[in-house]
């Protein structure tokens, strides 16, 4: 071989995950050490759903439970076995003091009263689509806790407001395992690398387009949108956008945030409150689509200003580039001025 070809062949392999962690972490807001460690235990269980994923046709971790969880769907084998391994990392790593779980009707003590922080997560979202290899992820967020450390965590401590997340993130798992994540600085993208077991820096400083032209929400509910949304949907089709929906929140919600686009899942009849979590899904992904210049709304207000009331709220979502989430909300402001104009607002 010869000696030129030798420097290309140790070309560095890039910034691990943990690494980047503690280079950051005189940035991280009360920087001590235990929130690089959370991430580092979110990480890990990250990996081990990796697994799991990748060999679920061959150790028969497909297809349901026959049971469904609190939300009243239908619960998947992996969605149990992502939330044992999610609690198992979090108590073993000793930071969190507690965790909700969209999994798990109750908060889940984890014994470690000491622990500074409040975990909320979803272990994994879109699992359904395991049968047939799409796309499912993790999505998760993390609050200061605000009662005394060393009591036992309470419902004040779980049901902050999006605006006091101090971190917030998801992985990814797809052709590739991603986990992309913020601190309230910035959102960086780490790629799991298989040969080396460690996730490696692969989309620095995340910024996401002002304007696309992709939308993604479930066609099937269209006679079930209010008028706003088919309106807008309507002028989407007629500008020729494409039209583009896994299923799964986190890949919808990744692939727009790199090529610009805007996510829907309004109200329906069968769900006049919306479907998507506020705590588990609302609150997260709004966090890093506000670090990347993009936009969240339930379609009155920034969906981090909603003070949540249950553990299992739910909320419409309307999240992605602000000049298409601004085109929708004229529709819907236009639909809210119609209806007082006419009489059909309930408290007129």
């Amino acid at each position: 071989m010869e000696s030129a070809s030798i420097p290309s062949l140790a070309l560095p392999v890039g910034v691990t995950l943990d690494r980047y962690i503690m280079h950051k972490q005189s940035s991280f807001p009360f920087a001590t050490g235990e929130l690089s460690q959370l991430l580092r235990d979110i990480a890990l269980a990250g990996k081990i759903i990796h697994r799991e994923v990748n060999r679920a046709g061959l150790i028969d971790l497909t297809g349901g439970m026959g049971i469904q969880n609190v939300q009243g769907e239908s619960q998947q084998k992996l969605d149990v076995i992502a939330n044992i391994r999610f609690k198992r990392a979090l108590k073993n790593g000793g930071e969190a003091c507690a965790i909700i779980s969209e999994e798990e009707e109750d908060i889940i003590y984890t014994g470690n009263h000491h622990g500074k922080y409040i975990v909320a997560i979803d272990p994994l979202d879109g699992s359904s689509n395991i049968d047939v290899n799409v796309s499912i992820g993790t999505i998760f967020s993390i609050y200061r806790r605000v009662t005394p450390v060393g009591t036992l965590p309470t419902m004040v401590d779980c049901l902050q407001s999006g605006r006091k997340q101090v971190a917030a993130g998801y992985i990814l798992y797809g052709s590739s395992t991603i986990l992309v994540y913020s601190t309230g600085s910035g959102v960086n993208g780490f790629t799991y690398d298989n040969s080396l077991g460690e996730f490696i820096l692969s989309h620095p400083d995340i910024s996401s387009p002002k304007d696309g032209s992709i939308y993604s929400c479930n066609d099937g509910n269209w006679d079930m949108f209010d008028e706003p949304v088919k309106a807008y949907l309507t002028d989407c089709r007629r500008k020729q956008y494409t039209a583009r929906y896994i299923g799964s929140l986190v890949g919808d919600f990744h692939r727009n945030l790199l090529k610009g686009g805007i996510y829907l899942y309004p109200p329906t009849a069968k769900s006049p409150q919306g479907k998507l979590r506020l705590l588990y899904e609302g609150f997260p992904l709004a966090f890093l689509a506000e670090q990347t210049g993009c936009v969240a709304t339930d379609g009155v207000q920034p969906i981090l200003d909603i003070e949540p009331t249950s553990l299992h709220q739910r909320t419409p979502l309307y999240i992605g580039a602000p000049v298409m989430v601004q085109a929708l909300s004229g529709y819907l402001e236009a639909g809210q001025d119609l209806q007082i104009l006419t009489g059909t607002v309930a408290d007129l």
